[in-house]
């Protein structure tokens, strides 16, 4: 596949189509790609804009983009709270949620910008590309939100009750074992199964607009238009889901750590009651 349009963007005759990241400069031996650099104009923007936001809110609401970063924190928050059962602790994790919220919706948004592609180029490569269409910029957000929601399960039940979890039942059945073993793997899945959906909406939606603005040729804004459009409220409700999937790992999580121990408590007084 990737072949296949590697040739198609290579011919005058089609849309430039890039599916991976181009290296536009080295620091050392570190590699920059456009995505990275992209991702990073990205989250100054958004630091930028969040500390203006800050300093403008006022106990009133306030509308415009004020008012439209209030319904999207509260809401996650609500959401949170709904999924924790404390006010208090959604409250805490929020700001994680929020941020990993914002910045996918943004960098899926920012990527519709005109000058983003094919308009500025370093040498043959695209100088900016939107960081969620980099597969190793959405498995790197999926892997570390993924190790912020362990690290938040550790901290609401313990090291050990956690770790419990995943095996759960009678320790001296091998089965506990093999089914705790499949539990982490599957921990593992999840970054993947995070970072395979947001990269291919957004690279999908890339490589959809490119081609009807090809098609449209001196007509590609009209052509083009309505997908843009679309890709505007796929970004969001990607970013949405992106959030949300994050949000059930982590109540699922706190939720079996309590369970196993549950079990765990209820095996020991069995134990005491037959010894007695």
């Amino acid at each position: 596949m990737y072949n296949t349009l590697s040739l198609f963007a290579a011919e005058s005759s089609g849309p430039p189509i890039h599916i991976t990241p181009g290296e536009i400069f080295t620091i050392g031996s570190l590699s920059i790609t456009n995505s990275m650099f992209y991702g990073a104009i990205t989250s100054l923007f958004l630091i930028i804009l969040f500390t203006t936001v800050a300093r403008t809110m006022t106990l009133r609401p306030k509308r415009g983009f004020t008012q439209l970063v209030e319904i999207g924190t509260e809401f996650i928050i609500t959401t949170l709270q709904n999924s924790l059962g404390s006010r208090k602790k959604a409250v805490y994790y929020a700001p994680y949620f929020v941020t990993a919220f914002f910045f996918v919706m943004f960098s899926n948004w920012l990527g519709l910008l005109p000058g983003v592609g094919e308009a500025i180029t370093i040498g043959e490569t695209p100088a900016l590309r939107p960081f969620t269409a980099d597969l190793n910029g959405t498995l790197a957000a999926a892997a570390v939100m993924m190790f912020l929601v362990q690290v938040f399960a550790i901290r609401e039940s313990g090291f050990r009750r956690h770790i419990r979890h995943y095996f759960a039942g009678s320790l001296k059945n091998p089965a506990t074992y093999l089914l705790g073993i499949f539990e982490l793997f599957s921990e593992l899945t999840r970054i993947f199964s995070l970072g395979l959906r947001l990269f291919l909406n957004v690279a999908i939606g890339e490589i959809i607009i490119a081609v009807f603005t090809y098609l449209g040729s001196f007509a590609a804004p009209i052509t083009a238009m309505p997908f843009i459009i679309l890709e505007l409220f796929v970004g969001a409700l990607q970013a949405y889901i992106f959030t949300i999937l994050l949000i059930m790992y982590l109540a699922s999580a706190i939720q079996h750590d309590h369970a196993a121990e549950d079990l765990h408590d209820h095996e020991m007084k069995k134990l005491e009651t037959a010894n007695a």
